[in-house]
């Protein structure tokens, strides 16, 4: 009796789990589209998504996050040059989802003149710290900084570099870590731009959601977020105070991460 209700429960574990693959992964798409001719390098914007799993995006993709438009691109894992759908991010595929992404360069195509195109390049890493960041710590199998160079120079070949959209700052969410998270942010975006070769290149900062079961250290590391751009007139705050998040007190759902895309892209065209 008790071997058959250990394995009624396991039956029951792995139907669970592939059920939740399942719902996540329904929408990805099937195919991908390689670009065959290529906008010139001087009508594409490019846009780096760095931070932790809010910004690699944990959304559930439906349909029409995966219709695709000839001025939005992005690259695979090959670092192809492919139309973007989501989800955009790649490193993590046993947890990736929806990201803000296609949301923010939809919103930018209809304010910017049609000859211009927009290159997407994800790069960010779930449960990454700043800390990590500021190393080059392998990380789930990516070292975390020496990838985001080696996407600024794949960025190089094929367009101008407008802009980083970062969020990030769960994982440093902690007592230990609150009080030098203003300072690691300074010497992050330094280096990012160092990197960028443009001490003025544009840096958009999400915050951390309301929603926090650790409210009090997650309002620090906003506080933190705040200050910091209160010293860099080259930097914005998205403001997430009002969206949900997924059922897990940690990532925003879909409707979240389509909104924040929206607000990166208003912050970038109302600022920059």
């Amino acid at each position: 009796m008790k071997h058959t209700l250990i394995l009624l429960v396991l039956i029951v574990s792995i139907s669970c789990s592939r059920n939740i693959v399942a719902e996540r992964t329904t929408y990805f798409p099937k195919q991908t589209d390689m670009i065959t001719q290529y906008p010139k390098k001087e009508n594409v914007w490019v846009f780096i998504m760095a931070g932790q799993s809010n910004m690699a995006g944990r959304g559930i993709v439906e349909s029409k996050d995966t219709v695709s438009n000839k001025r939005i691109l992005s690259i695979n894992k090959a670092g192809q040059i492919i139309l973007a759908k989501e989800p955009l991010h790649f490193y993590e595929p046993n947890l990736t989802g929806l990201d803000c992404g296609m949301s923010f360069a939809k919103a930018m195509i209809k304010k910017i003149t049609d000859s211009i195109s927009v290159l997407m390049i994800p790069v960010a890493i779930g449960g990454s710290s700043i800390s990590q960041w500021l190393d080059d710590s392998l990380y789930r199998n990516v070292k975390l900084f020496s990838n985001f160079k080696e996407k600024v120079e794949l960025a190089k070949r094929y367009g101008i570099i407008k802009g980083i959209l970062w969020h990030q700052g769960e994982s440093d969410a902690n007592e230990r870590n609150i009080p030098k998270y203003e300072e690691r942010l300074t010497t992050l975006f330094s280096k990012f731009r160092a990197t960028t070769e443009n001490n003025n290149l544009p840096v958009l900062i999400g915050e951390l959601g309301s929603y926090s079961a650790n409210k009090k250290n997650w309002t620090l590391i906003n506080e933190a977020i705040h200050n910091y751009s209160l010293k860099d007139k080259n930097s914005a705050v998205i403001f997430t105070s009002d969206l949900k998040h997924k059922g897990d007190s940690v990532h925003f759902n879909s409707m979240g991460q389509r909104t924040m895309g929206k607000r990166f892209a208003e912050a970038y065209l109302n600022n920059f």
